[in-house]
């Protein structure tokens, strides 16, 4: 038995490589679903959980087996952003029902939805402000050398 040791040592690795791409490509194609049809319910909102707030969803991260999803919310013009998120929570099991009637054909499960408050966006907002209110002196001229 002369194997090849280059060739056959590849396989196995080349193969347990395409296993874990295919389950990560599997939980994206999962949440961009689940992205859309979430903001899809919320935009049209007509079980009144939002009372015209303008809530957009920034990512949705889904567990291995799809059976939770994370999804983080925005709220960056909401005033009462505690209040509309517990509103969410306590109405969540109605999101996930809504959910269910319109991913039924294409999931086998409807994932346990996880809410958070993405604040990313505000945070970048505070840090360009903070940025912009430094006292940076400009560089020297490259040119203009003092020699003493």
């Amino acid at each position: 038995m002369n194997a090849d040791p280059v060739g056959h040592s590849l396989l196995p690795l080349t193969f347990d490589y395409l296993c874990q791409m295919s389950g990560s490509v599997r939980q994206q194609k999962f949440a961009k679903l689940i992205q859309k049809e979430i903001s899809d319910i919320f935009h049209r909102d007509q079980r009144g959980i939002l009372e015209k707030e303008f809530i957009t969803i920034t990512d949705v991260r889904m567990s291995p087996d799809l059976s939770v999803a994370k999804i983080y919310l925005s709220m960056m013009l909401v005033k009462n952003q505690q209040g509309v998120f517990d509103r969410i929570n306590m109405r969540k099991s109605e999101i996930r029902k809504a959910l269910g009637d319109r991913i039924r054909r294409q999931a086998r499960i409807i994932p346990e939805l996880v809410f958070f408050i993405d604040d990313v966006e505000e945070k970048a907002v505070k840090m360009d402000a903070l940025i912009d209110s430094l006292k940076i002196p400009p560089a020297p001229p490259a040119g203009d050398k003092n020699e003493k």
